[in-house]
C-alpha cells in the first residue's frame, strides 16, 4: 500500500487500479485468439506464432496505462504508426481490429469508468493506424 505522507497524494496508476500485469495479459491473449482466426488481420502477424506479437503488445499496453517501461526498454520509442506503416490497415482492418478488442475489453471484468477509458483510447488507437482509404 502507498504510504501517505503529510502534503503527498497516493497516486495510482490506471495499470494498478484496474490489476497490473495480469489483467493486461489476460486482455492481450483473449485479443490474440480473435485474431489467430481472423483472415483480414492474421496476415499482419507474419511470425508463425503469435506469441512475439502478443508479448510486443501487452508490454506496450503495461508502459502505456502506467506499469513498468520494460517495452521501451527493450524495443526503444513505440512509433506505432511506423511499426504498422508496411501492413494494409484499412476501414475494415480497422473495424476487425476493434471488435476482437472489444470481445478482449468485456472479459475484464472492469469497473464501467475504466472499461470507459481503455475503450476509448483503444478507438483512438485503431483509428490512428488508418494508413489506406476504403
Amino acid at each position: 500500500m502507498n504510504e501517505i505522507r503529510r502534503g503527498t497524494l497516493p497516486t495510482e496508476t490506471f495499470y494498478e487500479r484496474v490489476g497490473g500485469e495480469a489483467t493486461f495479459r489476460k486482455l492481450v491473449k483473449r485479443f490474440y485468439e480473435g485474431v489467430a482466426d481472423d483472415p483480414l488481420l492474421r496476415p499482419m502477424y507474419p511470425e508463425e506464432d503469435l506469441g512475439p506479437a502478443e508479448e510486443r503488445f501487452a508490454l506496450f499496453l503495461m508502459q502505456y496505462w502506467g506499469g513498468p517501461r520494460t517495452y521501451s526498454d527493450r524495443r526503444g520509442h513505440p512509433r506505432l504508426r511506423m511499426r504498422h506503416a508496411p501492413f494494409t490497415v484499412d476501414r475494415a482492418a480497422h473495424d476487425a481490429w476493434l471488435r476482437h478488442m472489444r470481445d478482449a475489453i468485456d472479459t475484464l471484468g472492469l469497473d464501467p469508468e475504466d472499461e470507459a477509458e481503455m475503450w476509448r483510447y483503444m478507438v483512438y488507437a485503431a483509428g490512428s493506424m488508418i494508413n489506406t482509404p476504403g
